[in-house]
């Protein structure tokens, strides 16, 4: 076993390629510790149907607890859930809940994707936004900040408008305006409850070349007293521990030695691989 563990994942029964058995077995095999079921959230968006855990959850729960059973002594299996910040479900009965923003609200009250694709965040910021990406920029960030007062056990791809902004397309990431919007939602997030992840899911599946979330970020929440967990935001088998060798890199480069595991026995630091 190695000092990693693979708790940000998806599978069939939301958007993920493989089923859960599936995971928990390619994170087994990758000498994880432990892993951990996250399914995407039901939320009451039409678009999200097929694509999100159906509001009953029971045959989810289910299926991991029966995974738990299978793998016990070989492998932690959590059950968590990632929660959407417009879900219409709760946290409650799970073992840790990832907490993240895929919707943000537009000038008049609707929901839009941040992440769906490149061309429907161009399409928001022009006829939602008025071409004004700061103004997108901060709607995101004051749905993440209220995320963070919720205390997640994990929070989720922090950044995530950034997933489509290769070269700056959209905001410059060095841009003190935009860095002032993410740090104000950061310092809302409590240190002492909740982990911050850096995610490499983005990587895997081709949208990125790093993880989330920026250096001047992961530096403020270390300088707060913070502590990271690494995850793979995997969809598939073969992304489980995807990337963790430039995510530890990553957490290095802004001061971090360890990192955290969620084991059946609640969290722990360990120090980062090499």
């Amino acid at each position: 076993m190695r000092n990693i563990s693979s708790v940000h994942t998806h599978s069939t029964m939301c958007d993920g390629e493989n089923t859960l058995a599936e995971m928990v077995r390619a994170a087994f095999e990758a000498g994880a510790v432990s892993f951990g079921a996250s399914g995407h959230s039901h939320t009451p968006l039409p678009e999200d149907e097929g694509e999100v855990l159906p509001s009953d959850m029971t045959a989810y729960r289910t299926e991991v607890l029966r995974l738990r059973e299978a793998y016990a002594g070989q492998i932690d299996v959590l059950l968590g859930i990632e929660l959407d910040n417009c879900a219409d479900v709760t946290a409650e009965g799970f073992d840790y809940w990832i907490g993240s923003v895929h919707h943000m609200r537009d000038l008049e009250g609707g929901w839009h994707a941040v992440d769906w694709d490149s061309e429907s965040l161009k399409r928001c910021l022009r006829k939602q936004f008025r071409g004004n990406s700061l103004i997108m920029v901060g709607q995101y960030y004051d749905e993440v900040r209220q995320m963070a007062e919720r205390k997640p056990t994990i929070l989720g791809h922090f950044d995530l408008i950034a997933k489509f902004n290769k070269d700056g397309y959209f905001f410059e990431e060095t841009d003190l305006r935009y860095q002032a919007m993410a740090l104000e939602s950061l310092h809302a997030a409590d240190p002492r409850e909740t982990l911050l992840e850096i995610n490499t899911g983005a990587m895997s599946r081709g949208y990125r070349s790093v993880p989330y979330p920026a250096l001047f970020l992961l530096r403020e929440w270390r300088s707060m007293g913070g502590k990271i967990i690494l995850t793979a935001d995997a969809h598939s088998a073969g992304a489980v521990v995807y990337g963790y060798a430039q995510a530890a890199e990553l957490a290095r480069a802004a001061g971090f030695e360890r990192s955290t595991l969620l084991l059946s026995s609640g969290p722990e630091e360990r120090p980062l691989e090499n």
